[in-house]
């Protein structure tokens, strides 16, 4: 596995746990306002690689300080060897959080059947009317529902999350979004932050009322729902 960044304790990337974080390059979608973009274009030499041998010898001095290592990217599932990485980590008794963008409910299926993840955090870009701006490309939005059915069903612990990044993700968004996900045991709309390091350009931030009224709004499907990187 070529790790592509580590941030050795996060309180915030696995809710209730002391982790740490990896990050994944290569990513199947292209959302103009993601926050990773050295990494969604793959990699290269602008960024970190790190071998499995280094991460491991840093895991294995850390027993009894983590709790779990998040897997993030670009998005995870792509990697075929991301079942053997996470076995490994597991087997060294830390648990797991998975990010995902949706878009390979079939990967995710199995990664949750064989016990791999005991937390997944899905992203949902926007309505399934906004997708495609939003993602910045083709997306299927069968797939999206077909990971949010699986993660509906309870079988591991989950969150869904959008990003309200202002000029990509609209306002009437949000009625459609809280209809995909209706029923969820959680879900989070964060705030948008400009990282410096971003695929495009035009995003911009909504107001904490505004905000707020997105929240009011996802709020009749999924009572629930909060903000996140709001101040």
């Amino acid at each position: 596995m070529d790790i592509n960044g580590l941030i050795k304790l996060t309180l915030l990337d696995f809710p209730g746990k002391t982790a740490c974080t990896v990050f994944l390059a290569g990513c199947n979608l292209r959302c103009p306002f993601c926050h990773n973009a050295s990494l969604v274009r793959g990699g290269g030499e602008t960024v970190e690689h790190i071998s499995d041998e280094e991460f491991f010898s840093f895991l294995s001095k850390r027993k009894g300080m983590l709790d779990g290592v998040a897997v993030t990217g670009g998005e995870p599932l792509l990697r075929d060897e991301l079942d053997t990485f996470l076995e490994r980590i597991r087997s060294m008794g830390f648990k797991t959080k998975l990010d995902t963008n949706g878009t390979m409910p079939d990967r995710l299926d199995s990664i949750i059947d064989r016990g791999l993840a005991d937390y997944v955090a899905m992203d949902i870009k926007s309505s399934p009317e906004g997708y495609e701006r939003a993602a910045g490309c083709a997306a299927d939005i069968e797939k999206i529902r077909e990971s949010v059915a699986l993660l509906l069903q309870g079988k591991v612990d989950y969150e869904f999350r959008t990003t309200a990044a202002k000029g990509y993700v609209l306002p009437e968004d949000f009625e459609g979004i809280g209809q995909l996900i209706s029923g969820a045991k959680r879900y989070f709309i964060q705030g948008f932050v400009d990282s410096g390091d971003l695929l495009g350009s035009g995003a911009s931030a909504y107001s904490k009322d505004e905000m707020e009224t997105f929240l009011g709004t996802v709020r009749k499907y999924v009572p629930s729902a909060q903000l996140r990187g709001v101040e």
